[in-house]
């Protein structure tokens, strides 16, 4: 899976991002977290740092060969175990019931089903674990919505290496039977519309 024009912006933006305001939104996803983590989507590896001395593992899937490789850099000064993986949302490299957390960090709106990769968070997660999420979501509906869309059916996914900004994924992650025990809604950057503004942020618990 490769999108390499999309990942070298991105990998040149995400810092500047990061130093906006995302960087506490990463503190936030993952505080309290602790012992064996599945993130899926990792990227470069912007949420490395950020993990609770409580986490003994991290296994950070990321599908794209350039982030991958910046991901392994960010692993290797990571304040916890980060094993880097090459593989996919909807067939993670993981067994069952073998992770206390799952995190989706700016990865379930490009992935080809949510469906289908929510259903592989939920096999790997022990009873009772938690997903963290911290995604970019479909407005309300109104100008921005219909702006989404029409931005979703054009151009947009072909250069943003296949997100889509008009989905509504906390209905997804409920759908896909989770609880959703915290859920914060904002926009980001604040300062300005864009049609990847609209953010949630939270967690869920796998229910029986």
């Amino acid at each position: 899976m490769k999108h390499p024009l999309f990942a070298r912006i991105y990998a040149r933006v995400r810092p500047t991002l990061d130093r906006a305001g995302a960087t506490d939104h990463r503190r936030r996803l993952l505080a309290g977290a602790a012992g064996r983590v599945v993130e899926v989507g990792a990227g470069d590896g912007g949420n490395f740092a950020h993990y609770p001395p409580e986490v003994s593992h991290v296994l950070a899937v990321e599908p794209e060969p350039f982030l991958r490789t910046q991901a392994l850099r960010q692993a290797s000064t990571a304040p916890v175990p980060v094993e880097v993986v090459e593989g996919t949302a909807d067939g993670l490299p993981a067994g069952d019931a073998s992770a206390d957390v799952v995190v989706v960090s700016l990865v379930l709106c490009s992935v080809p089903d949510q469906r289908v990769a929510l259903a592989e968070a939920r096999r790997v997660l022990r009873p009772g674990g938690e997903l963290r999420f911290y995604e970019h979501v479909a407005a309300e509906p109104g100008r921005l919505a219909t702006f989404q869309q029409i931005a979703d059916a054009t151009l947009w996914p072909l250069f943003t290496g296949g997100c889509h900004t008009h989905r509504d994924t906390a209905a997804a992650i409920s759908a896909a039977g989770f609880a959703i025990e915290e859920l914060d809604r904002f926009t980001f950057p604040p300062d300005r519309v864009t049609p990847a503004g609209p953010h949630i942020l939270g967690r869920a618990r796998l229910t029986a």
